[in-house]
């Protein structure tokens, strides 16, 4: 396998012209069909990335991707017609690929790598981010993957820019191209950076210029003016989106009408209906304790884009029970 990418410069392409393609990412705990299904009402994105499934000692079965990711039963689209790609987690090839194969018999469009996560527990498994180590073994997995599923169903991959430095990045990228990955998405940062800021779009950049594989850029885009610079420095014309959209649920929809020239319409913006909307959907999947908690986890990640959410973030946190957050989530969005 070549040690480095060896492939003709590619011109970048930064124009206002270009079509952009803007991603949700999948998020471990947080980014279930719920959330998704969310964010895909309000809209703004191309396609979102399921939570991963994680593949350890058995092939999970086609009942599995139908369950968790439930959108698999109606041609792999949210209910707003919004792609959803399957996500696989794990380092046993033969296990991925099988696994991969049942994914497609449950109405998966689209499957997608996590090479990224940086969680010790799954690191600790031998999945995630601990596997830049090893290019070999990521080449071995897209390939099997790869060879076991029809042609007409893209094979993806994300990435981080290494385990602990970016010393095996190029040959990361070259395994996974040579295996024949069609696209990409690099989180600017390596599993010892964690979510520091920040993101070193620079080096998606010169990946950007030297791999014939579609490059999606993640990290550290929250805004229009985030995502012009981050397309400015990298060439790409994909991006991907994770804890953005989470602080800002409308975000995708913002980028869309900046992209378009258009002044944001603050019509249908009302975070007291998404509440609303996602304590319902939320009381339909889980019991009262799970669906608290989700309420305030998504509460944590709102409160860096709406004061009235910072400014009472304590009383929600001390919810006791779903009514309890409401009746506090609705004196806290009358007084914003």
């Amino acid at each position: 396998m070549n040690n480095s990418l060896e492939k003709a410069k590619k011109l970048h392409n930064t124009t206002t012209q270009s079509p952009i393609s803007l991603a949700v990412a999948p998020m471990e705990g947080v980014m279930d069909h719920t959330m998704r299904a969310l964010l895909s009402k309000i809209g703004g994105m191309d396609y979102l990335v399921s939570e991963f499934v994680r593949v350890t000692h058995y092939p999970i079965p086609v009942t599995s991707f139908k369950k968790h990711i439930p959108e698999n039963n109606h041609s792999a689209k949210t209910l707003y017609n919004h792609p959803v790609h399957t996500q696989l987690l794990g380092s046993q090839p033969e296990l991925m690929a099988e696994s991969a194969y049942n994914a497609y018999l449950a109405g998966a469009q689209h499957i997608d790598v996590n090479f990224g996560c940086p969680a010790k527990r799954v690191n600790g498994h031998g999945g995630g981010s601990v596997l830049l180590q090893e290019p070999e073994i990521l080449f071995r997995i897209m390939h099997a993957i790869r060879q076991k599923l029809p042609q007409e169903i893209p094979v993806t991959a994300k990435i981080r820019l290494g385990f602990e430095d970016e010393e095996k990045l190029f040959d990361n990228v070259a395994a996974i191209e040579s295996a024949g990955t069609s696209a990409l998405t690099i989180h600017g940062r390596t599993k010892k950076d964690g979510y520091k800021p920040p993101a070193r779009w620079e080096k998606i950049g010169q990946i950007n210029d030297q791999t014939n594989m579609s490059i999606i850029a993640n990290g550290d885009i929250t805004n229009l003016a985030s995502l012009q610079k981050c397309q400015s420095i990298t060439g790409c014309t994909n991006f991907m989106i994770g804890r953005g959209s989470l602080s800002n649920p409308f975000l995708f929809q913002e980028l869309r009408e900046g992209l378009e020239g258009k002044p944001k319409n603050q019509q249908n913006r009302s975070l007291g209906t998404l509440f609303n909307e996602y304590t319902d959907s939320l009381q339909l999947e889980y019991d009262d304790v799970a669906t608290l908690g989700r309420l305030k986890q998504w509460c944590a990640h709102l409160r860096h884009e709406f004061n009235s959410i910072q400014n009472h973030l304590q009383a929600l946190r001390q919810s006791k029970s779903v009514s309890e957050f409401t009746e506090k989530l609705a004196v806290c969005l009358k007084e914003a």
